[in-house]
């Protein structure tokens, strides 16, 4: 495997272990409730942090066949969520009838930067470098 793609993967697999860890701290540590939006990004993202690393390190081939799906996956929930979130799209269509809205501020970093944003990065950077990841490995084959 040539370093780029290593650099890809491990790259990959730090922004989904940041995530990860991010949102372990905001529920465990700062006690904020997960909405059942966040607990499907978390679904999404959690599994990532394997499969990323054993792509870096041992499988880099299935890495994409794997990883793939559930990056456009958790990326669409965070899109909508971020969505309901800015009240683009109204609360009424909202799959958070019990418990915490989906639309709660927990955070706002520099007036815009929210918990829904985060995971609309990450999702959005991982899925990035995996698409020039498999660009890169198709070249190389």
């Amino acid at each position: 495997m040539k370093n780029s793609s290593f650099s890809l993967l491990f790259t990959s697999w730090i922004i989904a272990t940041v995530a990860t860890l991010g949102s372990l701290f905001f529920s465990q540590v700062m006690e904020f409730t997960p909405c059942v939006l966040c607990w499907y990004q978390r679904i999404a993202m959690y599994p990532l942090v394997i499969i990323l690393l054993v792509g870096a390190l041992k499988a880099p081939e299935s890495t994409f066949l794997f990883s793939a799906p559930l990056v456009l996956i958790g990326w669409i929930i965070a899109f909508y969520h971020n969505l309901l979130h800015y009240e683009i799209v109204p609360e009424s269509a909202s799959p958070c009838l019990e418990g915490v809205s989906c639309s709660t501020v927990y955070i706002e970093w520099f007036g815009f930067i929210t918990i829904p944003i985060l995971s609309l990065l990450a999702f959005t950077m991982i899925g990035i470098l995996l698409i020039y990841f498999k660009r890169t490995t198709v070249d190389e084959k």
